[in-house]
């Protein structure tokens, strides 16, 4: 079930469930569903990552396998909003991608990345990936390598996720107006993490009693991933406007910032992954249960990297720490617009477009 198939599936679903308007409660899809008669291939991609998969309606709904209808919408929903990833994802060529993001690949593209880390410090100067430096990172690597290497790998992503999100904002919206308030709204709801309670209990993503672990190990996931990057910008602040430079103090702003983060990143993605081991296949596109892993795995290897470097910082094992660090940072970077992290993105966009929907109160033939 993938491509028009997806679409085809899904929207077969709503319209049992338009007929039915049970689980109109739960979550934002339904009531953005009841919205419209009819279901174009658009209407079927923004109300797929307007789905946050907690899967309540599938616990809630009287027409679940083994009904004839079998309806599982949380199955659909992941399907189709994978599918959706690969068909608006800039450059084209690389929409395959979505289908082969494994764990495997990412842990290799980060080696890959360690190594020539390692390489190009050992070609600069050897003896700098096994001496001691007080924490003085660029002594292992020159801070307008570090700076260049980086910045180039940051615009690429960003230039991919501006072209993608672009793409799937003109499909989706179909001429709604949307004002500051929708945007207000949809940053309330993301940092909420509003329709992640599933009706009001929790998500029933792992067994038919509903539990708040979703969404708590989602919060320190998300907040995590914040604070580590808002630590990488008041760095950059730091360095470029200030002209302090590092390495910082243990109680800086950038060190409190990262470590907290950093902490949150390691506790997120672990309990996201046991959750993840309980989770009902049925449930989730399992043919591509591995984009989720491979990003989980990799802000896991980031944040335990970070941390060990931090603690590290002063002994001669911190070349070989910071090569590793970087390469699996360069490999997350390289794999964001390819992977789990584009759908707080596209999600973001479903949930102004349906802050907008429901303050003007529109109906879409």
């Amino acid at each position: 079930m993938h491509g028009t198939s997806s679409l085809s599936e899904v929207d077969r679903l709503l319209t049992i469930c338009n007929g039915c308007r049970y689980c109109e409660g739960l979550c934002a899809v339904f009531p953005a569903m009841e919205m419209r008669r009819t279901f174009a291939d658009a209407d079927i991609n923004y109300l797929a990552n307007l789905c946050h998969q907690c899967s309540a309606c599938y616990s809630d709904c009287q027409y679940s396998p083994p009904h004839e209808f079998s309806v599982n919408i949380p199955a659909a929903m992941a399907v189709a909003r994978n599918d959706s990833y690969a068909q608006y994802v800039w450059p084209g060529f690389l929409a395959g991608v979505f289908n082969r993001n494994g764990l495997l690949v990412t842990l290799l593209t980060a080696t890959s990345l360690a190594a020539f880390v390692i390489g190009f410090v050992l070609w600069v100067d050897p003896a700098a990936l096994y001496s001691r430096h007080a924490g003085d990172f660029y002594k292992v690597m020159p801070h307008n390598a570090m700076a260049s290497i980086f910045g180039a790998v940051a615009l690429y992503a960003v230039l991919a996720f501006t072209i993608s999100l672009t793409r799937f904002w003109r499909d989706i919206n179909g001429g709604t107006p949307i004002g500051g308030r929708d945007f207000g709204r949809a940053v309330i709801d993301t940092f909420h993490l509003t329709y992640l309670h599933g009706g009001g209990g929790g998500c029933t993503s792992e067994d038919d009693k509903p539990s708040p672990s979703r969404r708590i190990f989602h919060h320190f996931t998300f907040y995590g991933f914040l604070l580590c990057f808002a630590a990488t910008s008041v760095a950059t602040l730091y360095h470029y406007v200030f002209g302090w430079h590092a390495p910082y103090n243990l109680v800086s702003l950038p060190v409190i910032l990262g470590t907290v983060g950093g902490i949150g990143l390691l506790v997120g993605p672990a309990g996201l992954y046991a959750l993840s081991l309980r989770r009902d296949p049925t449930l989730t596109d399992d043919k591509r249960r591995g984009m989720a892993t491979a990003f989980i795995a990799m802000l896991f290897l980031v944040a335990l990297s970070g941390l060990l470097l931090m603690l590290l910082r002063d002994t001669a094992a911190m070349g070989i720490l910071l090569a590793i660090h970087l390469g699996t940072v360069l490999g997350l970077f390289l794999s964001l617009p390819y992977g789990k992290f584009v759908h707080g993105l596209y999600r973001f966009l479903a949930l102004v477009k349906y802050a907008a929907e429901r303050r003007q109160g529109a109906f879409v033939e």
